[in-house]
């Protein structure tokens, strides 16, 4: 008894299986040696093909992308030092949810406090890494 082998992935299989049990290649099932036609024959389905198109990564020298928006430091720095207390530079700096809860606990002026502080860090900090650690561009 011969042993058949696997078209699609050389695997030996059984004469009799319909498919191959390591990749499930289907299989057409031998012919009698008697029978004037093929012996073995394969058939073997098209695999579809799949198309994958990335979007070009760009990758900007600075850090700084170009479709953040355009803030001032000073404007920052001024609001958080005059109205912090109220979270009025958090919702400048697009910082939505934060400005919020300054806005929820303003009674405590623990928001005053740390607006103060936050507005002499966003005087003091140089441009590049106010712009990436707020994710905006100095205009």
């Amino acid at each position: 008894m011969s042993e058949r082998i696997c078209p699609q992935c050389g695997a030996p299989i059984d004469p009799n299986a319909s498919e191959c049990k390591f990749c499930g290649e289907k299989l057409v099932q031998q012919l009698p040696p008697n029978n004037p036609q093929p012996q073995t024959v394969y058939v073997q389905q098209p695999q579809p093909t799949v198309v994958i198109q990335q979007q070009p990564q760009t990758v900007y020298v600075s850090g700084i992308d170009p479709s953040w928006p355009i803030k001032s430091k000073l404007a920052a720095g001024l609001l958080a030092i005059f109205l912090g207390g109220i979270g009025v530079h958090k919702f400048y700096m697009g910082k939505i949810g934060m400005g919020i809860l300054y806005l929820c606990f303003c009674w405590t002026y623990i928001p005053a406090i740390v607006g103060f502080i936050e507005g002499i860090i966003y005087l003091c900090s140089n441009d590049e890494n106010f712009q990436l650690k707020h994710h905006v561009r100095l205009g």
